[in-house]
C-alpha cells in the first residue's frame, strides 16, 4: 500500500494551501481530487486582500496576476439605502477555473503530488489513515467541499436549514458604471442578495444566493430574484449558470479528530454575512496543513487550537451579527451607518471579507439607527458580545 505523510482530499484553495503549508515543513504530500485542473467551480470569484496575504506567506505572491483590482464596494440595503466607498484594500475577481489551477500549480512546484481520485472511504488504522484501502497517510486534511466525504467519516452531519445557503452564479457583460463590487440585498425572501463582481475583461460574475429556511429553492426562483435585483443584467446574456451550496460558519462541525482535520467548506467556513469563503479556505488550509505535517498524531488538537487563536473572536462576532441581520431593519441601519461614517464601513468590510470584529464605533452607529423593538433586541445582543469579548 502506498504511504505518504499527508494526504489532502480536495485540491481547491483550502486543499492547495494545506499542501503548500505541509510542504514548507518538509512533508511528503499528495493532493487527491475528483477533477482534472483547470476546472470550473461555482463561486462569486471574489478574492479579498486578506486571502492574498495568506497566499503570499505561503510563497504564492502572484495568485491574481494579470487581473485588474476592484477598488470599491457598493452595498444596497433591503430598504433601498446604499453606500459606495473605496475598499480599505482592493479586491479582485478571478474565475475559479484560473485561480484554483494557479494554486494547484504552486503546490506542485513546491513538491506536492496530485492525483485524480474520488475518495469514498476513510478509515483509521493504528498510526495511519487509510483512504479507499489503497493509500495510507500519517494525517489527512479533508478539504473536499460542502459535501465532504471526510466530514461524514468523522460522523459530522451536513449543515441544516438556517445555516446553509443556495446560490446560482453566471457570467454576463459587466454593467456600465464605476468599477466596483456590488451587493444588492433583498427586501423579500430575506436573507438573500444578488451580486455583480467585474472581472476586468468586459465580463462580471453575477449571481443570487439565499439562506435555506425549510422550503425548496428552485432554479427558476433563483434566476427570478437575480433578474429583479440586477435589472441592468440581460438574463439572456448570462452564461455558465451553476448552483452551489454554502455551508455557513454559524454551524460548524468539530475541526477534526486525531489524525484527521477539516478545512474550508468542509468545515462550514463560509462567512454568514457575505458568503465569502476564499479567505477562510486558504487560512484554514494553511493551519490544517501545518498541524498535519507538524504533529500528525495530534493534528486535530493542534489545528483546533490554531483556529481558535486565529479566528475564534471573529467567528463569534460574525455569527452574532449574522443572527441580528436576520432582521432587515438592522441591515438598513448598518448600511446607513456605513454611509455616514467611513470607519463603520471599514469595520463591516473587515467583518465580511476578512477576520475583523465589531468595534464600539460601529456598534454605536448601527444601534443608534435601528428603530423600535428590533433596536432594543439589538442592544441586548451586542452588549452580550461586548461582555464576552
Amino acid at each position: 500500500m502506498e504511504t505518504v505523510d499527508v494526504a489532502v482530499v480536495g485540491a481547491g484553495p483550502a486543499g492547495a494551501s494545506a499542501a503548500l503549508a505541509a510542504r514548507r515543513l518538509g512533508a511528503d504530500v499528495l493532493l487527491l481530487d475528483r477533477a482534472d485542473f483547470p476546472r470550473d467551480k461555482a463561486c462569486g470569484d471574489g478574492i479579498a486582500a486578506h486571502a492574498l496575504d495568506v497566499l503570499t506567506a505561503l510563497g504564492v505572491p502572484d495568485a491574481v496576476a494579470g487581473y485588474r483590482p476592484v477598488p470599491a464596494l457598493r452595498l444596497v440595503a433591503p430598504g433601498g439605502g446604499q453606500v459606495a466607498r473605496p475598499l480599505p484594500r482592493p479586491a479582485y475577481t478571478v474565475p475559479r477555473r484560473v485561480f484554483d489551477a494557479r494554486l494547484v500549480a504552486a503546490a506542485l512546484a513546491a513538491g506536492a503530488g496530485l492525483r485524480r481520485h474520488t475518495v469514498r472511504r476513510v478509515e483509521v488504522a493504528g498510526d495511519r489513515v487509510v483512504l479507499d484501502g489503497v493509500l495510507a497517510a500519517r494525517a489527512v486534511v479533508g478539504a473536499d467541499g460542502a459535501g465532504s466525504v471526510v466530514r461524514r467519516a468523522l460522523g459530522q452531519a451536513a449543515n441544516p436549514d438556517g445555516h446553509l445557503g443556495l446560490a446560482i452564479r453566471g457570467y454576463a457583460p459587466a454593467p456600465a458604471g464605476p468599477v466596483e463590487q456590488r451587493i444588492v440585498t433583498s427586501a423579500t425572501h430575506w436573507p438573500g442578495y444578488a451580486w455583480a463582481f467585474p472581472i476586468g475583461d468586459g465580463r462580471a460574475n453575477v449571481g443570487y444566493g439565499e439562506v435555506l429556511t425549510g422550503r425548496p429553492l428552485r432554479r427558476t426562483h433563483l434566476l427570478e430574484r437575480l433578474a429583479v435585483l440586477l435589472p441592468e443584467v440581460d438574463p439572456g446574456a448570462v452564461t455558465d449558470l451553476r448552483a452551489h451550496h454554502l455551508p455557513l460558519s454559524t454551524r460548524r462541525p468539530v475541526p477534526g479528530r486525531g489524525r484527521i482535520v477539516l478545512a474550508g467548506d468542509a468545515l462550514s467556513l463560509i462567512n454568514p454575512l457575505t458568503g465569502e469563503g476564499i479567505f477562510y479556505a486558504v487560512l484554514s488550509g494553511a493551519l490544517a496543513g501545518t498541524a498535519a505535517a507538524g504533529s500528525p498524531a495530534a493534528a486535530a488538537d493542534g489545528y483546533a487550537a490554531a483556529l481558535h487563536r486565529r479566528l475564534g473572536r471573529h467567528l463569534r462576532h460574525s455569527s452574532t451579527v449574522a443572527g441580528l441581520a436576520r432582521r432587515r431593519p438592522v441591515v438598513d441601519a448598518a448600511v446607513g451607518a456605513a454611509a455616514r461614517d467611513a470607519e463603520v464601513f471599514r469595520t463591516l468590510v473587515e467583518l465580511g471579507l476578512g477576520d475583523g470584529r465589531l468595534d464600539l464605533r460601529a456598534l454605536i452607529g448601527i444601534v443608534a439607527a435601528t428603530p423600535g423593538a428590533v433596536g432594543r433586541h439589538f442592544r441586548r445582543r451586542v452588549w452580550s458580545v461586548r461582555c464576552r469579548g
